[in-house]
């Protein structure tokens, strides 16, 4: 059976071998603490659950969608100008199965092969992915620790800039959990103009931002929506995880482009999961920020406890992650992490899945209590890896 020539540029998957080995200790009766996916481990508010279960027992809601109800819609538009104080029109939203979904096909809509997509490095896998499957040529800006892991458009060559068909910031960045500021929003909504370039934002952590610091929307800066657009996902905010729902958001001729293309592959998300969707723009903004203060505790449980046992970890400003240099004794984070399996029984992610620039370090998901967090340091100094 011969496939794609495509299928030549996805790697092995990268947990394949962490995954390979976790299955070995479990037959031995090991346990584990696993802070490698990024799935919110807290509850669904029972609102969001009571609205995807009534709308479910509708039998009407069991057929073809075929479009984004004016109801789900109009409550984007609530939202965003409630949350964000951006003014939107029906136009400029398109729902999508997550943002990996919307992300994974967008160079679909703007890229021809051989077409130069600029990403963040390091970055979130699909991002590379996406560029690949519209056979586009990913150039990585880096995002590097003595720049706080944010763009430096200086280090973009007027060469690259301009043969670039489209640009993704990610922040608060996943895995490196940094934040933008105004004027750096402002800065690369000048460069994408500039440059004729498509600025794709992804706005998934908006409401993981820590130390009295608030999240926004890069619609929010003037000129945003003639450049570009961002990815909104209910994901992270709602832990609406496994109902897969984001939005993209701005510019409607791409807005109207990204739906042309998904109308060949879809009919539409499910109405009982719109239905969900509107309950969970409609929570309480209280709850959603003591979810933050929440996760604001697991990191600075992870970041004092892990520097306390001799592993120095700046604490993050936003996300739901901790980006974590290696231990001064390795340089291959996939190495690390095996070891850090084996030894302490801790998962994490291996710095080099999220693109060659992420290589040195390894990304913590904060996905357990405090209190085991806790657990998790004590595994480590424990495992002695810290002094190999």
């Amino acid at each position: 059976m011969q496939f794609s020539k495509r299928m030549d540029l996805f790697g092995d998957e990268v947990f394949s071998s962490l995954n390979q080995r976790r299955i070995e200790l479990e037959r031995q009766g090991r346990s584990f603490y696993n802070l490698s996916i990024g799935t919110p481990d807290f509850e669904t508010d029972v609102e969001i659950r009571k609205a995807l279960a009534e709308a479910a027992m509708d039998p009407n809601n069991w057929k073809y969608a075929l479009r984004d109800s004016d109801a789900l819609l109009d409550e984007v538009i609530a939202y965003y100008k409630a949350r964000f104080g951006v003014t939107l029109t029906r136009d400029m939203i398109a729902s999508c199965y997550g943002s990996q979904e919307g992300i994974g096909h967008i160079g679909l809509v703007l890229c021809d092969e051989g077409d130069t997509v600029l990403l963040p490095g390091p970055c979130y896998p699909v991002f590379i992915a996406g560029a690949q499957m519209a056979m586009a040529e990913p150039w990585y800006y880096p995002m590097l620790e003595e720049n706080g892991f944010l763009p430096d458009l200086s280090l973009i060559p007027e060469d690259v800039a301009r043969r670039a068909r489209y640009m993704i910031v990610s922040l608060p960045a996943n895995p490196m959990g940094s934040i933008g500021t105004p004027e750096l929003y402002e800065e690369l909504i000048a460069f994408a103009r500039r440059y004729d370039i498509v600025l794709l934002h992804d706005n998934a952590y908006s409401d993981i931002i820590y130390d009295g610091q608030c999240g926004g929307s890069f619609l929010q800066y003037p000129g945003a929506s003639e450049v570009g657009a961002e990815f909104f996902s209910l994901s992270k905010s709602f832990n609406l995880t496994g109902a897969r729902v984001s939005f993209l958001i701005g510019n409607p001729e791409l807005v109207g482009a990204f739906k042309k293309l998904r109308s060949q592959i879809d009919f539409g998300m499910f109405l009982p999961i719109q239905a969900a969707a509107i309950a969970a723009m409609r929570t309480e903004r209280t709850r959603v920020l003591a979810q933050c203060d929440a996760y604001q505790a697991r990191r600075d449980a992870l970041c004092e406890g892990m520097t306390a046992i001799g592993w120095p970890i700046p604490k993050n400003r936003g996300s739901m992650f901790v980006w974590a240099r290696l231990p001064a004794n390795y340089q291959s984070s996939m190495d690390f992490c095996l070891e850090l399996l084996d030894r302490a029984g801790v998962i994490c992610t291996p710095g080099i899945s999220f693109g060659p620039l992420g290589e040195g370090y390894v990304r913590f998901a904060l996905v357990l209590p405090p209190e085991k967090i806790r657990e998790v340091c004590e595994a480590v100094r424990e495992s002695g890896i810290l002094n190999a």
